[in-house]
């Protein structure tokens, strides 16, 4: 079995904060917050009535609005990513072998909106007013069979579903088969369009997200103290996975390289992360040894960082037991404190700030960070921006279920 490199050729992204990566990557640098009250629905009577919603979408750049009205939101999300990554990507599909191009794509929760939709159908009209759309539209794999549909992409084509990592999980497993020579590209990525009352109102039961009405833009807000939940966000994120010779072979730009992935379970509670964030540790641990490198290299991290109390501390804890002095030498940012959190998209779009902050030498900041807690000791890189040669960086997530997904990635060089 061989094992060969794995390079990023494709880019593309729907977030909080920006419709393209350029306005995405731009609004990260520029500590752009994606929060505000919820448009969606009539927030009445909910303990949360604001969120980081996607402004100014227009499906119709990408699909037709017939296909549109037969795609939940989170696939239109997922389409119209794809769509920009694989023109990003800029392949012949003529010329490259469909049957070694696969699809890996996942949501953590999928058609939500849909489900809802259609459940109201069923109540008010009986189940002759279920749409014969309605399955198809609402599981959590449609997307991925709607991209490889789309590009007729003939290998490798699934699912991934657990919760805030799956996205993570997604190019973990893409990464894994391009390098062990079982496919030559992959599109990877996820996609989460939750921002629905059933959505914010199971959240709110669970006191997992952010109240603070009076304040959104301050909601999110990693590592400080006052972090009471964190703040729903929606999206989707899209990486091209390709191998490294295919990609030189018909001149292909590469953005960078991935080389290590690490997965672990918790094995601990349904929502709850370990004690020490013993579970996060191990993730790191293992995908710096799959990428055979020391943690004094990292140079930045792209942490989970919720808002949560319990996520951030425990994470904060993992980097000091693996990194040891290094952990307060590495950048370490969240993005979640201007995006939100896109649950099952998290892991790619947050792997594309990894990746662009390699490129282009710069850390994104972690805003809203006005008091540290003190047991959150490490440099999050508050409120702005800083130049920093970054080499290598890792990108953690963890979701309730205990699932564990840490990507490690490199500049590229020839």
């Amino acid at each position: 079995m061989s094992t060969r490199r794995v390079v990023i050729t494709g880019l593309g992204a729907i977030t909080p904060i920006g419709n393209t990566v350029e306005e995405f990557w731009n609004g990260l640098v520029e500590g752009k917050n994606g929060a505000g009250l919820i448009t969606k629905f009539d927030t009445e009577g909910f303990a949360t009535k604001f969120a980081c919603e996607v402004k100014n979408f227009n499906v119709e750049e990408y699909i037709s609005k017939k296909e549109a009205k037969r795609m939940d939101l989170y696939a239109q999300f997922a389409v119209a990513s794809s769509t920009m990554a694989m023109e990003d990507a800029n392949f012949n599909l003529e010329s490259v072998d469909l049957e070694r191009f696969g699809v890996i794509y996942g949501s953590g929760i999928g058609g939500m909106q849909t489900f809802e939709n259609q459940t109201k159908n069923y109540m008010n009209g009986g189940p002759r007013r279920i749409s014969p759309f309605f399955i198809p539209m609402m599981i959590s794999d449609i997307a991925a069979g709607q991209i490889s549909i789309k590009y007729g992409l003939k290998g490798a084509n699934y699912a991934t579903t657990s919760a805030c990592a799956t996205s993570t999980h997604a190019i973990a497993d893409a990464f894994f088969m391009i390098q062990r020579g079982s496919a030559d590209a992959i599109v990877s990525g996820g996609a989460e369009a939750s921002i629905t009352p059933m959505a914010i109102g199971g959240f709110n039961s669970a006191r997992a997200i952010s109240t603070w009405n009076d304040r959104p833009t301050e909601a999110s807000r990693p590592f400080d103290k006052d972090r009471n939940g964190f703040v729903m966000g929606e999206g989707a994120g899209t990486l091209i996975l390709e191998e490294l010779e295919h990609a030189k072979k018909r001149g292909a730009k590469i953005y960078g390289e991935i080389i290590g992935a690490g997965l672990t379970g918790d094995a601990y509670h349904v929502t709850a992360p370990a004690p020490e964030g013993e579970g996060a540790y191990r993730s790191m641990r293992e995908a710096l040894r799959d990428g055979g490198i020391k943690p004094e290299e990292v140079d930045y991290i792209n942490a989970h960082g919720t808002s949560t109390n319990l996520n951030d501390l425990n994470e904060t804890k993992a980097i000091k037991k693996l990194f040891g002095e290094h952990a307060y030498k590495v950048a370490i940012s969240s993005t979640k404190s201007m995006t939100g959190h896109l649950l099952g998209a998290t892991g790619a779009i947050e792997s594309i700030a990894c990746i662009l902050a390699i490129q282009d030498s710069v850390v994104p900041p972690t805003i809203n960070l006005d008091v540290p807690d003190p047991e959150c000791d490490l440099n999050y890189t508050p409120k702005v921006a800083i130049e920093k040669n970054i080499d290598y960086a890792i990108t953690n997530t963890f979701g309730f279920g205990g699932h564990n997904s840490t990507l490690l990635f490199k500049k590229y060089s020839a």
